[in-house]
């Protein structure tokens, strides 16, 4: 029997029980499918919300916390595992965004550094930008990180720590109840018990807790990308334009994203969207039609209200977590939101203040 059984071995999954093994927790890791093998490997990234500034406080909170630690963690993994994260600290630019004044007042409210710049410093950065943009925005201190490797890397982690029990393709069929108490959980291999349990299932979380009495407004939120195979230097940091971006990685590779589809469990590519995504990557990087289109895919983000995620106990279900909801932003608010449920399970002073997340809120 383990102290906390976590259910879901996406990025927050794998960094919740990295972080409660280090305080010598003992930890049971349990996913339907392999670790980050959902949302966490779908997705593009970015290690900043995109438009930071049109999201409410509490993400501002979060993110905030979170993109000052992925230095240390990738680092940390690297001489951990020997798997490389590839945290890319390049930087984003945003170009033709009609909010700049809300931008730059955020950026001053907030302290964060972005500025407007001009043409000159646009092109000296990404040299082959779509032609005649006259400025942009500028976040020096936003980062990236390849995703599927962050996946490896912390799936070795938990290989590596000897508090951590991770079972892989066991699916959760429902938590186990007894009165107003959680006490473990029935699985496709029989049944596990803890003294507490954490949903932190993505998309699927609210359909684990429909059993217990609670609704939890988490849904699933389809998107799809698309990767040219192109040349290290074609592109060498993030770009936002029209609500879309680029993302390079260290191989040359770069990523186009994303659509935002509200169609229920199901994934999915299609023709329609390939088009539009081909496109949007040909608008930001013309050069990018000389390139051929490596993958296309897509994955289920967990959307929440205002993007703000649900963290911490559930109200009427003695034992039981929550962390799920974070929708576009799983990986940057990914250390934050797993310290922070940390330190509530741990009976610690919280990292930031836990109210705006309350399950209850």
């Amino acid at each position: 029997m383990s102290d906390v059984l976590i259910i879901g071995a996406g990025v927050i999954g794998m960094m919740m029980a990295r972080e409660l093994a280090q305080s010598g927790v003992k930890v049971t890791l349990i996913d339907r499918k392999g670790c980050a093998q959902e949302s966490s490997w779908a997705g593009g990234g970015i290690v900043s919300p995109l438009y930071p500034w049109r999201y409410p406080e509490p993400v501002t909170q979060l993110a905030t916390w979170s993109q000052s630690s992925y230095v240390h963690l990738a680092t940390e993994l690297l001489e951990e595992t020997g798997i490389d994260p590839e945290l890319r600290q390049k930087g984003m630019l945003m170009v033709a965004v009609e909010d700049q004044a809300d931008a730059l007042a955020w950026a001053e409210k907030y302290h964060r550094p972005l500025r407007l710049v001009d043409s000159d410093f646009l092109y000296a950065k990404e040299p082959e930008l779509i032609s005649d943009l006259q400025e942009g925005l500028w976040m020096p201190e936003v980062s990236s990180i390849r995703n599927p490797r962050l996946g490896q890397s912390l799936r070795r982690s938990m290989e590596l720590n000897s508090n951590i029990d991770l079972q892989e393709h066991n699916e959760v069929s429902e938590l186990i109840l007894e009165n107003t108490q959680v006490v473990g959980v029935k699985t496709s291999a029989g049944k596990l018990y803890a003294d507490k349990v954490v949903v932190a299932s993505g998309a699927w979380s609210g359909e684990l807790l429909k059993p217990v009495g609670v609704e939890l407004p988490v849904e699933p939120v389809h998107g799809q990308m698309m990767l040219f195979k192109a040349v290290p230097g074609l592109v060498d940091r993030v770009v936002l334009k029209g609500g879309r971006y680029v993302i390079p990685r260290n191989d040359g590779r770069v990523l186009v994203g994303s659509t935002l589809e509200r169609i229920g469990f199901e994934k999915r590519t299609t023709e329609e969207a390939a088009k539009s995504l081909y496109e949007t990557a040909v608008d930001i990087i013309p050069k990018l039609r000389e390139y051929p289109v490596e993958h296309h895919w897509s994955g289920l983000r967990p959307g929440s209200p205002e993007g703000i995620p649900y963290i911490g106990s559930v109200p009427g279900v003695d034992n039981l977590y929550v962390n799920a909801g974070q929708y576009r932003n799983g990986l940057v608010l990914a250390p934050a939101s797993t310290r922070l449920l940390a330190d509530l399970i741990l009976r610690r002073k919280p990292i930031i203040p836990s109210e705006p997340y309350r399950v209850d809120r």
